[in-house]
This record gives structure tokens, sequence and C-alpha cells, in this order.
């Protein structure tokens, strides 16, 4: 009779057939995510599914951390990892370690990753950008000698400006050599010295085919160029990282070569239009010039030169005379002014006081001016000034003023 086993047991041996199978231990499983959910603890979950089956799947923390995409609803990816029976539910899932994306998916990340790159060691600046030169003589061309973007840019050019010359440098546009030849292509353009302005480019395609131009050495052969740089890479809506590195981006490979060269024929039209102004400007401001000189030519200064220099000379004499005038003036009226003050110093001055009778006592031991009874005492030397000397004099007596005795 077999053994009858508790739900624990059975869901313990089922768990051991998995985590000892060697194909389950380390799988690989690719389908499209559905039911994500990223948990507040930093653990993933999801399941994987294809077109008739599905999986639970469980990516710790631990595994995602370092993840460079956020997995989301409709990716379609590769997991890494193994299955394992969750022994609380009986269910069995896929424990996720590892998460790449697949197909297209993959390239927008790889796309976006680099783009973000490049942009942060600033090769997408607008300051190392290289100016356009307006009208080159030398053109390098990198590009397919077989596909359309050669006969469009050609067809523009002989359209534009026939006689331009165009060094062209073929090399692949798509497939495992074609970055190498590009980069290849751009350095050897640069060694030549007389090129003055270099266009990269191919027409449109999918993804995948325009992923050469999304390739890092590609895009760093492009921003090392000495020379000026036009990408001009499939249709007007597809970018690449080469659009972002270059100098200039033109939509389509035909839009380059009118972003490269003027049109002829409006060149002509507009020097025509600048020599005819500039004839016009010229024979206006002659014809202004010479009105002009005949005007002075008729004027009096012309004809009797020195009628001027009599009115100048006379002129002169006048001013002389009324700065004469204005001075005599101005000495007279400071002399009544001085004589004023004069006569108020002399009726102020101690020495005409002393000419009226008039004398000052000094002190003969303080030299101070005896104003009043007090500042002296019996036996006190005294000076008396008068207007023609002094008397040196000693006190014998103070008298008050009233006092008969």
């Amino acid at each position: 009779m077999n053994p009858v086993l508790t739900v624990t047991e059975v869901t313990n041996i089922i768990k051991n057939l998995f985590e000892t199978n060697e194909i389950l231990r380390r799988v690989y499983i690719k389908g499209e995510i559905t039911n994500f959910k990223h948990h507040g603890s930093g653990h993933m979950y999801f399941t994987l599914k294809d077109e008739r089956s599905q999986i639970r799947c469980v990516m710790f923390k631990s595994s995602n951390v370092l993840l460079p995409f956020i997995p989301e609803d409709g990716m379609r990816i590769i997991a890494f990892g193994f299955i394992s029976v969750f022994a609380k539910n009986g269910l069995y899932q896929l424990y996720v370690e590892d998460l790449e994306p697949d197909g297209i998916g993959a390239l927008h990340i790889a796309f976006e990753k680099l783009k973000a790159k490049l942009e942060k060691e600033g090769l997408f600046g607008f300051e190392r950008k290289q100016p356009i030169p307006f009208l080159p003589k030398k053109i390098g061309l990198v590009t397919s000698l077989t596909g359309a973007a050669i006969r469009d840019f050609l067809t523009v050019i002989k359209r534009r400006f026939y006689n331009v010359d165009i060094v062209i440098a073929p090399v692949l546009v798509q497939g495992n050599r074609a970055a190498d030849e590009i980069c290849s292509a751009i350095f050897n353009l640069n060694k030549l010295k007389n090129i003055d302005v270099i266009i990269v480019g191919r027409g449109g395609g999918s993804l995948e085919e325009l992923w050469t131009f999304n390739e890092e050495k590609v895009a760093r052969a492009i921003a090392n160029s000495k020379i000026p740089i036009i990408s001009a890479v499939g249709h007007e809506t597809d970018y690449t990282i080469a659009d972002f590195v270059a100098d200039k981006r033109a939509p389509t490979p035909s839009a380059g070569g009118e972003i490269v060269v003027p049109e002829k024929h409006i060149l002509k039209n507009e020097i025509r239009h600048f020599s005819l102004r500039l004839i016009n400007g010229v024979l206006n401001s002659t014809s202004e010039r010479r009105q002009k000189l005949e005007y002075l030519k008729r004027m009096p200064a012309f004809k009797k030169p020195e009628t001027y220099t009599i009115n100048y000379r006379l002129a002169i004499d006048e001013l002389l005379r009324k700065l004469q005038k204005s001075a005599d003036l101005c000495i007279s009226q400071k002399k009544l002014i001085l004589g004023h003050y004069t006569g108020k110093l002399e009726t102020l001055s101690p020495l005409s006081t002393l000419e009226r009778g008039y004398n000052i006592c000094i002190h003969a031991r303080t030299n101070k001016v005896v104003k009043q009874l007090n500042d002296v005492e019996k036996g006190d030397s005294i000076v008396i000034v008068l207007s023609d000397g002094s008397l040196l004099c000693d006190v014998k007596d103070i008298k008050v003023k009233g006092d008969n005795h």
C-alpha cells in the first residue's frame, strides 16, 4: 500500500524535482511581460506569456537594482533564472536573476543608454559644433555607391551648384563592417586637408538597418573630425546618434545637398543686385559731393578769403575791448569793497582807541588785560599802554567805585 502524504510533503517532493533538474536550474525563457508590479519592497512581480502559455515570475530587489531599464507590460524580454515551487500556495514560478530586452526593444534601450552617455560627456553640446562653410569648394561624401542616397545627393548638387568638387568615400552603410568603414572614411578625409565639409549619410530604413549610425565608434569618429560634418541619415522622422553628434543634421540626403551649397543662380542674382546697389550708391554719393563742391566754390570765402580774415580780426578786437572794460569794472568794485572793510577795521582797532586818549592796563606778571579791581592786588606791577609808549607802575592803593575815602 502506498503511503499517505501530506500536502507539504507532496509540495516538497515537487519542489525538489524542479531544483534537481539540470535544465530548470539555469533556464532562459523569452516572452511578453504582463501584470507587472514593482512592489514597495523593491521586488518585481510579473507574468511571462506567449501565444499559448504563461508563467509567474519574481525578481528580487538584489537582482533588479542594477537593471539598465524598467520592465513594463507589453515588453518582450529574455529572462534568466531558475524554476522552483512556492510552497505556501503550491505554484511553480520563475525566480528571475537577469533580464534583457528581446529584439527591437533591446535596440531602443541600447540607443537611449548610448545617447545618455554621450550627452553627459558633452558630445551633443552646441558650443562644440563647428560652423558649416557658406560655399565649400570641396565636399567629402561618405555613403554607399549603390544606394539611392548618393544619386539624390549628386542630383541636388548638380542642380544647385554644378562645379563644386566632390570626393566620394564609398562605404558599407549597414552590416558588421559598416561602422569601421565609416570611421576610416572620416579619418582619411580629414587627412586630405583640402575638404571643407563632410556629409555622412544613407537612405531610410528600419531601426536595424540604420543601426550603424547609432554605434559609439561612429559617433566618436564624427565628434573627433576637424572638418565640419553634416549627418544625413534616413528619412525626416529618423533620428540617430550620428544626428546628435554631427555639427548639422539634414533630415534626408537630398536636404544635405541643399544645406551644404546654395543655389548658384540665386547667388548670381544677389551679386547682380548688390553690384547695382553699389554702383548706384557710388554715383549718388559722387553726385552729392559734386553739388556740395559747386556750392562751396560760389561762396564768398572761396572767392575772397581775406574778407573772412578781416571780419574775424575785427571781432577779436571787439572782444578784447569788452574784456578790458569788464576787468576795469571788476577791479573798481573790489577797491570799493576793500576801502569799506579797511575803514571798519580802523574804527574797531585798539590803536584808534589809544589815539583818542584811552589806555590799556596789563598785569605785568600774567600779561592779562586788567578789566576789574579783582584782577590786581596792592603791590602788583602793571603796564599802562598809551598811544606813544607804555608805563610800568606799582599798585599802591585800590579804591572801589563810589568809595570817597
